[in-house]
């Protein structure tokens, strides 16, 4: 179990910095605190702009959630991801990698504490997620993923500094269209594309 920990924890950061650079230009400035410069207007938004062969291609834009890939050293990863609306380092993940499918994973900004629990609600569904570092993650990513494609958003609630609370609530309308693009681009079985 650690050793997994320790390996999706290693990835995630991987996972918002790629969702970064899909993310529009403002996006991007807000991520990095500056404010941001007005675009040339014969250069197109980074989103729009083709990306290096190994960098981040998107599948679409599905209501609130984005679809992509990018190649790892392992091969092909498909992502589909949401933020929360005007929390740009807020995501929530799912992803399909060549050696584990429906990893679900939140990132709020901050570090939670150690051996901290999130829970996160679908409806009437509770979902319970493990932490490493400033990341949390999906004990049960198949049962996660039902969820999200019957809910209408995700409520995740997790402990924070001096004994408080945090409630992050995602939208899941486009989920189930997303998550459909990443799985036909990396279909379960798939051989690791490069």
């Amino acid at each position: 179990m650690i050793r997994h920990t320790s390996a999706l924890a290693a990835l995630a950061p991987v996972t918002l910095g790629l969702a970064l650079t899909l993310a529009p230009p403002a996006a991007q400035a807000q991520q990095r605190g500056a404010r941001p410069a007005p675009a040339a207007p014969t250069q197109a938004p980074a989103a729009e702009q083709p990306a290096a062969s190994n960098g981040p291609q998107r599948l679409g834009t599905f209501g609130d959630w984005t679809a992509a890939t990018h190649t790892e050293a392992s091969g092909k990863v498909c992502y589909a991801f949401t933020r929360m609306e005007g929390r740009n380092n807020t995501l929530l993940t799912v992803t399909h990698r060549p050696q584990g499918r429906d990893q679900v994973s939140l990132r709020i900004g901050r570090a939670f504490p150690r051996n901290a629990e999130v829970k996160v609600d679908v409806g009437d569904t509770d979902l319970n997620f493990y932490t490493s570092g400033d990341n949390a993650f999906a004990r049960d990513g198949r049962a996660t993923v039902a969820a999200f494609r019957n809910g209408r958003d995700a409520t995740a609630k997790s402990p924070a500094p001096n004994n408080r609370s945090t409630t992050e609530t995602f939208p899941l309308s486009g989920f189930t269209a997303a998550y459909e693009a990443i799985s036909k681009e990396c279909p379960p079985g798939s051989p690791p594309r490069r």
